[in-house]
């Protein structure tokens, strides 16, 4: 809904003054723009559905996030990286991708490209607190929780989310820009107008961190085995995050497993390559769904993170790509405030967003190519399969570039 909307009683308005942009989600993406406004001297509101109890100490969710080169960067000038407890940041390594049976494997080595390490594999709860502690910290930003968006409007000034705050009451929230950053199944993206491609792989992932007898060395593992994907990526200390995917029906079978149970199957589906394993934590399951959005930008909106683009999580890209677009976002309209634009203007929000689409949309369609293909189990597949491994491995200027794409050089400036 994007003509003008009733608006609520005065005394159920938010009173202070404006922010400069209104940011809807406090998962990191959103969190990580309102640092980043900050330090460019821009103030932002930020409205989240849950309490900011969650926020402040968020759960454990089993889910462990691939931070490129450039995204450690960005958390770095952010003060958000700082706050992350060092001995839950695991180097990446190298990285090793298997078919089903074939004794063939395509590796990727830091050291071949310079760096110590891929990249660096944190818990995302951590990355969540580390946000909000970030966040908290600045004065320029503002954060509310319990408060759901149910309506957006803009007018030639303002853009406003109406909303249904902290003991039920009527809101309206507004600013000279909104930033979507609730999620790839965005209710405000909706709100606005504007749609996404959507892409169900009739798949769920479920994620376990492990412990193992023997050292993993900091290698992260893909194994596209016939009927099911196995990645086992490298933790701190003997422990890996296990992440398997599987037919959509297949998954209550495997959640039902005792934990002991479940641990020897994935130990014997992974060739008992780390030694005796136990499950270290709960196992958590997410059906997999990738979305793109139709557009990034309109006149006083914008979206960041997976309200923007919601990745398949087999090449690790996807907050990655949520902080390259916060970056970039960001530095426009530090440049639009000092020369004292409109935030809201349309033409620069949309340059914003080509530079954003020509950074993902290659990685998204090419991601989605790769999924179908590696769990694709018939025989014309499984020979193309292993032809794309044996020359990808055969052609070392397609393995740098490769490798490039998952350090981050690729895409940085």
């Amino acid at each position: 809904m994007t003509s003008a909307a009733p608006t609520p009683a005065l005394s159920s308005l938010t009173h202070g003054t404006p922010p400069g942009v209104l940011i809807v989600g406090a998962g990191p993406a959103g969190l990580a723009l309102s640092v980043a406004l900050a330090q460019a001297g821009i103030a932002s509101r930020v409205l989240e559905q849950a309490p900011l109890s969650t926020l402040e100490d968020p759960p454990e969710d089993g889910r462990d996030i691939a931070l490129t080169h450039r995204a450690r960067r960005i958390l770095e000038q952010l003060g958000i990286w700082q706050r992350l407890p060092a001995d839950e940041i695991a180097p990446l390594r190298q990285a090793k991708v298997s078919d089903g049976g074939s004794a063939w494997v395509l590796p990727f080595d830091a050291r071949d490209d310079g760096h110590e390490a891929l990249g660096w594999l944190v818990p995302n709860h951590r990355i969540r607190a580390a946000c909000h502690a970030a966040a908290r910290a600045e004065s320029l930003v503002t954060l509310q929780g319990d408060t759901r968006a149910t309506g957006f409007g803009r007018d030639g000034a303002n853009a406003w989310i109406d909303a249904t705050g902290p003991g039920a009451t009527a809101e309206r929230h507004a600013a000279p820009l909104v930033v979507a950053a609730d999620s790839r199944f965005s209710g405000v993206r909706r709100l606005a107008g504007i749609g996404a491609r959507m892409l169900d792989f009739g798949r769920t992932a479920i994620v376990c961190r492990m412990s193992h007898a023997a050292d993993h060395e900091g290698v992260a593992h893909e194994c596209f085995r016939y009927g099911n994907t196995l990645a086992m990526l490298p933790m701190a200390g003997h422990q890996s995050s296990a992440v398997l995917t599987v037919r959509s029906d297949d998954a209550p079978g495997w959640l039902a497993l005792s934990p002991a149970d479940f641990a020897h199957r994935l130990s014997e589906q992974f060739g008992h390559r780390l030694g005796a394993m136990e499950t270290a934590g709960e196992r958590h399951a997410y059906p997999l769904v990738a979305t793109y959005a139709h557009r990034f930008a309109d006149a006083r909106f914008a979206l960041v993170g997976d309200a923007a683009v919601g990745m398949h999580p087999v090449t690790a890209h996807g907050y990655n790509f949520g902080l390259y677009g916060v970056e970039r976002l960001a530095a426009a309209l530090q440049l639009a405030q000092e020369a004292g634009r409109d935030l809201g203007d349309a033409a620069a929000l949309q340059r914003w967003a080509d530079e954003h689409r020509r950074t993902t949309l290659p990685i998204y369609l090419g991601t989605n190519a790769i999924v179908r293909l590696f769990t694709d189990d018939r025989a014309p597949a499984r020979l193309a399969r292993t032809a794309v491994l044996r020359v990808a491995s055969r052609l070392p200027p397609l393995k740098t570039a490769i490798t490039r794409q998952l350090t981050g050089r690729a895409a940085a400036a």
